[in-house]
């Protein structure tokens, strides 16, 4: 981690704050079995979102983190006060819940100057033919795997989403 997101994270999140997931246990047969429960409240990811803030304004205008990755999907925070890249990918879905802000959720038609990043991603600069949806705060938007997407972000908006990325074609 570099000194200024380190700064920052400092400043944001104080060491004595419990930013952690939380764990559980359960008893399975009459044994205590551990459970991980990996629980975020609104105030951790809003907090986590203050500091992605931050970063995007030292960079380009967006910032993400993953918060925890599983065998066949992960958990991300995503902060953008710019447009993402049209982006399409083979093998997972992305479900968009919106935290804070507002963005256009452009889905379908042709990803514009399409390039492979790795195996099963597609990027490109725009999307032609998509049909657009305003997502808001408390919204929750589903996008299939391989259907081709772009969040953009009007003027001076900016929009905090929890993404969950889940395997659908294994």
């Amino acid at each position: 981690m570099d000194k200024i997101a380190k700064a920052i994270l400092k400043e944001v999140l104080p060491a004595e704050k419990d930013v952690a997931p939380r764990a559980a246990s359960a008893r399975a047969g009459g044994k205590k079995t551990a459970l991980h429960l990996d629980h975020w409240t609104s105030a951790v990811l809003l907090e986590r979102a203050a500091y992605l803030h931050k970063l995007a304004r030292q960079g380009d205008g967006s910032a993400s983190e993953t918060l925890k990755e599983y065998p066949r999907h992960c958990t991300m925070l995503s902060f953008r006060s710019r447009d993402g890249e049209a982006e399409a990918h083979e093998n997972f879905a992305d479900v968009f819940y919106v935290l804070e802000g507002r963005a256009t959720l452009v889905t379908g038609g042709t990803v514009v100057g399409a390039r492979f990043t790795k195996p099963g991603e597609t990027r490109g600069t725009s999307i032609e033919g998509g049909v657009r949806q305003e997502l808001r705060a408390g919204d929750v938007a589903h996008v299939p795997a391989g259907l081709p997407h772009q969040m953009l972000v009007a003027g001076e908006q900016t929009v905090t989403c929890l993404v969950l990325k889940v395997e659908e074609n294994p």
